[in-house]
């Protein structure tokens, strides 16, 4: 029944109101997540369809990968505009009933204010949570000054806590993957970005179990680690205190990588054993679909 109040038909509001509980609730318990009995795994998705297909083989939650979406539309990582962005995550979290957090890079954009539209935007399409990082995306520059780095994060947490339902933000940064092995510097940075409002903390890259043990005892937020070879097994990152471990573009990358293989094998023996292969994606995705 529609409400009415002094003549105006509530109806939008009512289901806007619904809307943002169903949202609240679904932030809340993907808090919850990262202070479970073991290290919550995120499985980051590319498409509608290995959201699903995760949903169906177990993992709590989902995220999304810049490299992994852009490598779809055939471009690098960084090549997505932010307007697709934003359509593929709607999608994505269209896709599943579990919570998903959003790879938003840096925002797509230098500015506080700017990094803070790109996150009220993102809380439009439904998502759990999402992640900026401070890289400035110039190569000659590749790391956001501490100040304007922590001022970003600030922003986005505001933005976060004004969409009433809120987002659980995660601060990135990103000295390890883009030439600057600074342990010291990675650790103020998180720290500067916990306090100005950052849920999660995430520092790409690390992969020494000391490191890890000093980042986790540095920090009062959750830490997610990214998966990476040489990196501890998810036993021993719970040991050290992990409470969040993803994959980043790695699943989609796996998944090129056995057609590669199969392609190769149609091309240069003649043969089919990729049949085997296929057998079990094809049985999962029946299964999930």
């Amino acid at each position: 029944m529609t409400a009415r109040v002094g003549g105006v038909d509530h109806r939008a509001n009512d289901q806007s109101d619904a809307d943002r509980d169903d949202r609240a609730a679904l932030v809340a318990g993907f808090r919850r997540l990262h202070d479970g009995p073991r290290p919550l795994l995120l499985a980051n998705a590319w498409d509608q369809g290995s959201a699903t297909l995760f949903a169906a083989l177990g993992f709590l939650a989902v995220g999304t990968t810049s490299n992994g979406f852009a490598a779809t539309r055939g471009r690098p990582d960084g090549g997505v505009a932010r307007d697709e962005v934003l359509a593929h995550v709607a999608a994505i979290v269209a896709a599943t009933d579990l919570p998903v957090s959003a790879d938003l890079e840096n925002g797509f954009a230098d500015t506080p204010a700017d990094v803070a539209g790109t996150v009220r935007a993102a809380a439009t399409t439904g998502l759990a949570g999402c992640s900026i990082e401070d890289f400035t995306t110039r190569a000659d520059d590749p790391i956001y000054d501490l100040g304007l780095a922590t001022e970003r994060v600030a922003a986005a947490a505001a933005a976060a806590r004004g969409t009433g339902a809120g987002l659980v933000i995660t601060a990135r940064a990103e000295n390890y993957l883009h030439g600057r092995p600074d342990l010291a510097d990675t650790i103020a940075r998180l720290q500067a970005y916990q306090a100005a409002g950052a849920d999660v903390l995430y520092a790409p890259g690390l992969t020494r179990p000391a490191d890890i043990r000093d980042l986790v005892s540095a920090v009062d937020r959750p830490v997610n680690v990214l998966a990476l070879p040489g990196a501890p097994s998810v036993p021993e990152l719970a040991a050290l205190g992990v409470r969040r471990v993803s994959v980043g573009g790695a699943f989609l990358f796996a998944a090129f990588g056995a057609v590669v293989e199969a392609a190769r094998e149609l091309l240069d023996e003649g043969t089919y054993s990729y049949w085997e292969l296929s057998a079990v994606g094809s049985a999962a995705t029946r299964a999930a679909f």
